[in-house]
């Protein structure tokens, strides 16, 4: 019952971060300025919430830093992503995460997957790469950067996740999703500067898009971080490949980035891989 508790949370965390890149590319602000304020913005409701349910947020830990470098690399290069390629490929790429957790789990943790595991990623990887091969709609200002800077992110995100995932261990939440926000928020920061962006948005509009990326974030990720801590880590990096599809249906409803037959066929795909990973994971340890 817990599992599927866990579940059904990080299912709709993975939803609500869905919104991030519609968010991004409303506010105003360059790239990794964004990156900046959904970090900014959200260390205050999540000092409160350690506060609240761990009297403090305490001291960094080792993983808690590591996590915030990583989260500030996986932020940065989707960002950037987002603004060069269409929201779906930006999306799509940057969660072929799956790939990595696996090949990292079974090479330097000796965690073999079992064979329907495997083939759930392979299953939900194809879909998500069938989304991405299809360039119906606005495909963005310049779509191979773009789809190139996507998919490293999930090489970032895939350490963030099993930063998390170790972390989650020991560590309440809250805390660490305060202390990976105070380490990435200067970073990205930082390179909002070097690279001379707009940091400041030029409206209400672009404020409140700001405020609502640190509420996504806190919602969000805070939902994804807490059931990595009662999930596998590989399990859990499929499950999050909901996210693009809800992505892509915002991306078509907001910017006009219209999803072809093949680009809705890949979306379905993808989802069923998500729950023959489920599936696989449920009858005994998806890792022996």
């Amino acid at each position: 019952m817990h599992r599927g508790r866990a579940v059904v949370v990080l299912m709709v965390g993975a939803c609500i971060i869905g919104f991030s890149p519609i968010l991004v590319r409303l506010t105003q602000t360059g790239p990794a300025a964004a990156a900046f304020w959904r970090l900014a913005t959200a260390l205050p409701l999540l000092a409160l919430v350690a506060r609240r349910t761990n009297g403090g947020v305490g001291q960094p830990s080792g993983l808690a830093l590591v996590a915030g470098l990583m989260f500030a690399l996986d932020l940065g290069f989707w960002h950037y992503g987002i603004k060069y390629t269409s929201v779906a490929n930006a999306t799509v790429l940057s969660n072929l995460t799956p790939v990595v957790v696996t090949a990292f789990a079974w090479i330097f943790l000796k965690q073999r997957p079992r064979p329907l595991f495997v083939m759930a990623v392979a299953v939900a990887v194809g879909g998500a790469w069938l989304m991405a091969s299809q360039r119906a709609g606005a495909p963005g200002l310049d779509p191979p950067l773009g789809d190139a800077l996507s998919a490293t992110t999930a090489l970032w995100y895939a350490l963030y996740m099993l930063a998390i995932g170790a972390a989650r261990r020991r560590e309440s939440t809250s805390r660490l999703m305060f202390w990976s926000g105070m380490v990435g928020a200067p970073l990205v920061l930082a390179a909002a500067l070097l690279l001379g962006e707009r940091i400041t948005p030029l409206g209400a509009s672009g404020w409140a898009a700001c405020i609502g990326l640190g509420l996504v974030h806190v919602a969000g990720q805070g939902s994804i971080a807490w059931a990595m801590g009662r999930l596998p880590t590989p399990t859990a990096s499929v499950v999050v490949l909901v996210q693009p599809v809800v992505s892509a249906a915002l991306g078509w409803a907001l910017f006009g980035e219209v999803m072809g037959p093949l680009q809705a066929l890949g979306g379905a795909v993808a989802l069923s891989g998500v729950v023959l990973a489920q599936q696989a994971s449920g009858k005994k340890r998806e890792l022996t």
